[in-house]
């Protein structure tokens, strides 16, 4: 698949619109899925889906990046951008993996209250249920926020930073500070 031309024009700019959107998205999602199981168990399936889109959306950005890198004049700026856009993959990969195990961990939360209440219906729930405990216990909690903030914060600085080097690698020395007489 070619993702280098999206109706004529370099695809790599459309994408990025959309990883600085949903990369802090998915991070936000993550970390408050984690602080309130409620949250995650609400969210249930858009968040795993969400990590999903954001870790493909990521991978597309950085190949149209490459490939709009072959047809754009070399510079020490776009080498930079270039370099740093490839160490974003890793860190949308544990976003992805993370979202999936805080979903997990809020099916595991929701069934834990339904064995509760007595609502476990079959046997083969109640072996489950030790399981079920581990994972909802309050030292798994924990070490989920914390290795979510970790990966959500480390994520969002990334893509802050390469955002910037982008920018200056786009616009530095292609613009005038001051007006131009064109809108008088």
């Amino acid at each position: 698949m070619d993702v280098g031309l999206i109706n004529g024009l370099p695809g790599h700019p459309l994408f990025v619109h959309g990883a600085v959107v949903l990369i802090p998205l998915t991070a936000l999602a993550l970390v408050v899925g984690v602080l309130w199981s409620s949250a995650a168990r609400r969210l249930s399936w858009v968040l795993p889906v969400m990590g999903l889109v954001t870790l493909v959306l990521v991978v597309l950005t950085t190949e149209s990046g490459e490939w709009l890198e072959d047809r754009v004049r070399e510079s020490a700026l776009v080498e930079e951008h270039a370099e740093m856009g490839s160490s974003l993959t890793p860190w949308a990969i544990a976003l992805f993996v993370l979202t999936v195990a805080v979903w997990l961990l809020g099916r595991a939360g929701a069934r834990r209250e339904r064995d509760r209440r007595g609502e476990a219906g079959s046997p083969a729930e109640g072996r489950a249920s030790a399981v079920v405990r581990l994972a909802s216990s309050l030292v798994v909690r924990v070490v989920a926020l914390v290795i979510a903030l970790a990966v959500a914060v480390g994520a969002v600085i990334q893509v802050y930073r390469i955002g910037d080097s982008g920018a200056k690698a786009a616009w530095q020395g292609r613009f005038s500070t001051s007006r131009s007489g064109a809108g008088r």
